[in-house]
């Protein structure tokens, strides 16, 4: 886990620059103790954006065996997995409930797509991929950080189960790999990089002016041509209705012709 007591040796870079940070934009691998340690900012609390030293992290990805499964009011299930770093977090499915004929829960689907809760008659299952978990799978959540009675818990967002020990291995091997390469270090931009981001910036706010610029001529064209349109309409009505006028005179005639013969 990160060492705060000290002051800093690193600087919080403002937010534009956290696209070329290396943990904005993926999943972040850590053990969950130091996902328990990442540290928020004032300026960031309500952007749900945490620090490890002074790399922004949204995603986290961990890899723990579930020591418990809970049921929480048929809204949440909560998996509380431990990976041996000294601490257990929670990770919290949403539950969408359906219901039987009469009006029992039978089932749920989640907001992860691969994962679904049976829960009927006394029996209460988690599925992944439709194999069910239990206490002692290993899985690998992806999520974002949310904040429970002061504690932080993961919003599941990605579940897999981890098969061999083989795989449990080489996703350890992965976070150890990332944390001595990246996040042990403090994040650096130089001059150069900043310089280069805000010419980025400055580019994709020039493309988005412009797309925006075409959009509204293009809706300006369309309603245009569509004012063009209903002028001319109305300008050929007169027209239509002295044609209808003569169609119908002429149907009239036609219907007294034939009146006419039937009474001979």
């Amino acid at each position: 886990m990160q060492d705060i007591s000290t002051k800093p040796a690193y600087r919080i870079y403002p937010a534009y620059c956290f696209r070329s940070s290396p943990t904005y934009n993926t999943w972040v691998k850590l053990s969950i103790s130091d996902t328990h340690g990442l540290r928020d900012d004032n300026d960031f609390i309500a952007q749900n954006i945490y620090f490890y030293l002074n790399h922004p992290i949204r995603y986290v990805c961990i890899v723990g065996v579930v020591v418990a499964i809970d049921d929480i009011a048929s809204r949440y299930t909560i998996l509380t997995l431990d990976d041996g770093s000294g601490a257990t977090i929670e990770a919290k499915l949403l539950r969408v409930v359906t219901k039987n004929e009469s009006g029992s829960n039978i089932s749920t689907s989640t907001n992860v797509s691969n994962v679904s809760v049976i829960d009927q008659l006394g029996i209460y299952s988690v599925r992944v991929d439709k194999h069910e978990i239990d206490i002692g799978t290993v899985l690998k959540v992806k999520g974002t950080i949310a904040i429970y009675r002061d504690v932080k818990q993961l919003v599941t967002q990605r579940l897999f189960i981890v098969r061999t020990t083989e795989e449990e291995a080489k996703a350890w091997k992965q976070m150890s790999e990332f944390k001595k390469e990246v996040l042990d270090t403090p994040w650096r931009l130089t001059k150069g990089d900043h310089h280069r981001i805000k010419q980025e910036i400055r580019a994709e706010r020039k493309a988005k002016a412009k797309e925006e610029a075409e959009f509204k001529a293009q809706e300006e064209k369309y309603e245009r041509e569509k004012r063009e349109q209903e002028k001319r309409r109305r300008a050929r009505l007169p027209q239509i209705r002295r044609y209808e006028a003569q169609l119908e005179s002429k149907r009239a005639k036609q219907e007294a012709l034939l009146n006419e013969g039937a009474l001979i």
